[in-house]
């Protein structure tokens, strides 16, 4: 069989997707990948990170062979992320190998960020595989977000996109916006890309009873679902969060942000600084179960991430989960998410805190438009937006490829 494993055909072809920046459980696009490629008769089998340390190598999750490995441990630093990319690349490598050995595969699938699995979709290439790219994110434009410049590294960050763009016998884009980028900025033929859409499955994803408890003695609840990063704009929703409460005068919400990310610590210490602890609660990651009890029991979900070509460009799944939920959303005037939530929105020009919290202010004090605007949100992810007609796009794609 050599190094690269064997090209024997199965009566089942077979997918073995690449996760790098999550575990494939609480990855909600992969999950749904997996659920679509199983419904059609595909074997899968996923490669990523450890959830918990004790998470055995191998184990199954609903039909998915998962094959997982200890990420490195978290750090900061240009050092620190090469290495961390290294060692999760050549760790991905090996369990490609066991994979190809013990179930085999057809199919290539990565998954970014990070722009590196080129080079492994390549290698296999070689042995007759296939190799799909899915992008869930301009890393380029996300390095220029974070961090405000271009320079050396953007432009590196550019080139393996370039290669993957390259690599890849088709690629999945998760909106219109990357596909206008693969199309342009990557020269890839538009016969090789499709449009695949992070939504939620409106049967899985749909209001449930409310749970007054979460309001924490006050009349509305607010929520924010996501990372936390630099990019993310969670730092405006906490001034947002000091006007409505110091100048507005308004104590009648509590402001719940669930998520984590490299911000947390951060934004907890600006928090405190507000003087917001009484009304702002961070419930760190939560699993799906948790995220539906807040949702289903918030008044508004809010979209604040700064405009930013990354962020025009991306559609962000809190806005679909909250529309999935019914929330009424008030989000920053992006191109993206604009376009994905329509009238389920209220938009703030650049994301102005001050005009965030007036937004807020005025929605919680209208429940008939509230409840107008829910409906709406609810009806686009059942419709226009719905999970089952992404699904058929995306398994079309991978079946083009047999």
């Amino acid at each position: 069989m050599g190094v690269w494993g064997g090209t024997r055909r199965r009566a089942t072809p077979r997918v073995l997707i690449v996760v790098q920046n999550i575990p494939v459980r609480i990855d909600r696009r992969v999950r749904h990948e997996c659920r679509a490629l199983l419904d059609a008769g595909y074997g899968v089998t996923v490669i990523c990170p450890k959830e918990t340390p004790d998470e055995p190598d191998v184990h199954e999750l609903d039909g998915i062979v998962v094959r997982s490995y200890q990420p490195p441990p978290a750090t900061s630093g240009l050092v620190s992320y090469l290495v961390e990319f290294v060692v999760c690349w050549l760790r991905t490598a090996r369990l490609s190998l066991r994979a190809a050995r013990a179930e085999g595969f057809d199919i290539l699938q990565a998954c970014n960020p990070p722009d590196t699995y080129w080079l492994l979709g390549l290698l296999w290439k070689l042995r007759g595989k296939r190799f799909v790219y899915d992008q869930h994110d301009l890393c380029p434009e996300v390095y220029e977000a974070r961090f405000g410049k271009r320079g050396l590294l953007y432009r590196a960050l550019l080139l393996l996109e370039r290669a993957t763009y390259a690599t890849a016998d088709r690629v999945v884009s998760p909106n219109p916006s990357y596909q206008e980028v693969a199309l342009t900025r990557g020269k890839v033929p538009i016969g090789r890309t499709a449009v695949v859409m992070s939504s939620p499955d409106p049967e899985l994803m749909k209001p449930g009873p409310p749970h007054p408890e979460l309001r924490g003695g006050r009349e509305f609840l607010v929520c924010y679902i996501g990372i936390m990063g630099p990019q993310d704009g969670v730092d405006r929703l906490l001034d947002a969060a000091a006007h409505y409460v110091h100048t507005l005068g308004r104590t009648d919400t509590r402001f719940g942000l669930l998520g984590y990310g490299d911000s947390l610590d951060d934004l907890r210490a600006q928090c405190t600084r507000l003087g917001l602890d009484e009304w702002v609660t961070f419930t760190g990651r939560v699993d799906q179960a948790e995220l539906g009890r807040w949702l289903s029991t918030a008044d508004v979900g809010v979209t604040p991430d700064p405009p930013c070509e990354f962020n025009h460009r991306s559609t962000m799944n809190k806005t679909l989960e909250y529309m999935a939920h019914a929330v009424p959303v008030v989000a920053t005037d992006l191109r993206e998410t604009m376009r994905c939530a329509g009238p389920a929105a209220d938009y703030v020009p650049d994301g102005d805190p001050v005009v965030m919290a007036k937004t807020i202010a005025a929605l919680l004090d209208d429940p008939r438009r509230r409840a107008q605007m829910g409906a709406v949100g609810r009806q686009r992810i059942e419709t226009e937006l719905a999970w089952a007609d992404q699904a058929r796009r995306y398994v079309a794609l991978i079946g083009s490829l047999r």
